[in-house]
């Protein structure tokens, strides 16, 4: 990331979010995945995307956000992660914006919902502040079960 790279923003909490474009598979609008017995907080189910099993994690659950209703904005990002396919639930997304390395900051210690080992850095673009997710690190959280990272 020292040189930059493109990140697909999305809402969270009312909160602005980018992640690693190359990730990014697709984004589907929201449909109520299948669910399944005794999986993971933040785990909804999982969708059948053209003969491939995905699981769907809720980030708003995953990151201990109150839950608020789904609207016609909330998506599923289809991400391409160590060799899995995952969705993740979001509010919305915005755009996809090329970051240079100037406009990086390294993500503070903090206390907070999302650990400093899932943030890549902050990226301060025009006025907006995203907060750069490393996804690879959130979804291969032991809680979850998804991935081996």
């Amino acid at each position: 990331m020292a040189n930059g790279s493109e990140f697909l923003t999305f809402k969270l909490g009312g909160e602005d979010y980018g992640l690693d474009l190359l990730r990014v598979q697709e984004i589907r609008s929201f449909e109520e995945p299948t669910r399944i017995a005794n999986a993971p907080a933040g785990v909804l189910g999982v969708l059948d995307l053209r003969g491939v099993i995905v699981p769907v994690v809720d980030l708003r659950v995953h990151l201990g956000f109150p839950q608020a209703p789904r609207d016609g904005n909330t998506v599923v990002i289809v991400l391409a992660i160590t060799g899995r396919v995952v969705g993740v639930v979001v509010d919305g997304v915005s755009d996809v914006i090329a970051i240079g390395p100037k406009q990086l900051r390294p993500a503070p210690e903090f206390n907070a919902r999302l650990e400093r080992r899932h943030v890549m850095a902050i990226g301060a673009v025009d006025r907006r502040m995203l907060i750069l997710v490393d996804i690879d690190a959130l979804l291969g959280e032991p809680s979850l079960g998804l991935l081996s990272v």
